[in-house]
């Protein structure tokens, strides 16, 4: 365990990445799966200005840019087995580009049902499925479903929905995130406070719900933790962080792990203070949650996180100079990305030295990012909450 926290202690900054033309926030960030010697990893960056900038990881410049013109786009993810890319869009479809390609069109394009804006959505980690989530439109959130397979016979570009879940959420559906190995297994948040898990091999909805939990407040951010993944846990929009084991689904063993109503009220920081949650990070070789946290000038804090409570590791700092919005670690090379307002991304890597020294200020462009925010009490969940 100290030797994690070391390395995490450790992580300098070793490359900044370079100015680009339009400056926008860094809202989200993946890094590719596979490797090519020509080009080394590709890093997609989804920016606040509704587009997705592709980056040579080891230079952060960017080589192109993907657009859903005329809708925005939401949330960036790598293919498991190649390097295609994929982002849900408010125009109702999930978009797939090759991130080698300068082609600014799709290379595949998942359509929606009349009405859909997707917010969400994950790719599952045999490539096979894709799952986008909505926005509520009069009474439907939906998780919507697509076979991500590309057969030599299927000359369309287009693809229509396998199907869709409509009757466990009731409100947006802020996140979609795949098991890391069991291609069935899909877990879903929602501005309604709950975290479900599903099935997707079972026939129907109902059947294909596997747990229903309680965040008692509007989900932010959630992933799978622990020993063959079969934990899940949340952040929410008011900072607060729920962690639930499932293999306690069939016990007496209450699934709630830790259960903290606002992180920044309980942890203790060593010199400074929290503002805001950005995501968890499972350390596999460890077997450890952390959860990644920051300030709104830039610096990053990460917790070890254990069913006793959460407990400061190390402050990153140095390198932001705005809220930090996104980051992806990277277990091949015990390197961390981070994406923020000043709109810089930045490569970090254990007792590295930067190459660059310039440091951004803070970007004054809110008005061009809409963060959905709504607390919820307690008693609108209190009928649908699993213990």
């Amino acid at each position: 365990m100290e030797k994690i926290e070391e390395q995490l202690a450790n992580l300098r900054i070793v490359k900044r990445s370079s100015e680009t033309e339009e400056p926008t926030y860094l809202l989200g960030v993946d890094t590719s799966k596979t490797v090519h010697a020509e080009e080394g990893s590709l890093v997609a960056v989804l920016c606040s200005s509704g587009s997705i900038r592709i980056y040579d990881k080891e230079r952060l410049n960017v080589l192109r840019e993907f657009s859903g013109y005329p809708g925005l786009l939401n949330g960036v993810k790598f293919a498991n087995s190649c390097n295609s890319v994929y982002s849900s869009c408010t125009d109702g479809t999930v978009k797939c580009w090759d991130a080698r390609l300068a082609s600014e069109k799709p290379v595949q394009l998942f359509k929606g049902y009349p009405s859909n804006v997707f917010i969400s959505f994950d790719v599952s980690c045999d490539d096979h499925v894709i799952c986008a989530g909505t926005e509520k439109v009069d009474d439907d959130a939906l998780l919507v479903f697509w076979d991500a397979r590309i057969s030599p016979q299927d000359l369309s570009t287009t693809k229509d929905p396998l199907g869709a879940y409509s009757e466990t959420h009731s409100d947006d559906i802020t996140q979609v995130c795949f098991h890391p190995s069991n291609p069935h297994l899909v877990v879903s948040g929602s501005t309604d406070g709950l975290v479900n898990v599903f099935d997707i091999s079972v026939d129907n909805e109902e059947d294909a719900l596997v747990a229903t939990c309680n965040s008692v407040s509007s989900v932010s951010s959630i992933g799978w933790s622990g020993r063959d993944y079969k934990q899940i846990y949340c952040m929410t929009h008011d900072e607060g962080f729920c962690w639930w084991d499932l293999n306690h689904l069939e016990t007496d063993e209450p699934i709630t792990r830790l259960s903290i109503q606002d992180v920044r009220e309980n942890i203790d920081i060593k010199e400074g203070s929290l503002d805001y949650l950005i995501g968890g990070l499972y350390h596999e070789k460890m077997d450890r949650l952390f959860v990644v946290g920051g300030t709104n000038t830039g610096r990053i804090h990460l917790m070890s996180c254990t069913t006793s409570g959460l407990t400061h590791v190390s402050t990153l700092q140095g390198g932001h100079a705005a809220t930090v919005r996104s980051f992806c670690w990277s277990v091949h090379d015990d390197s961390l990305l981070t994406g923020g307002e000043d709109a810089q991304l930045l490569l970090w890597k254990p007792a590295a030295v930067e190459k660059t020294l310039a440091k951004k200020d803070s970007l004054k462009i809110a008005s061009s990012v809409h963060q959905r925010v709504r607390v919820h009490s307690s008693d609108s969940y209190k009928r649908r909450k699993k213990q």
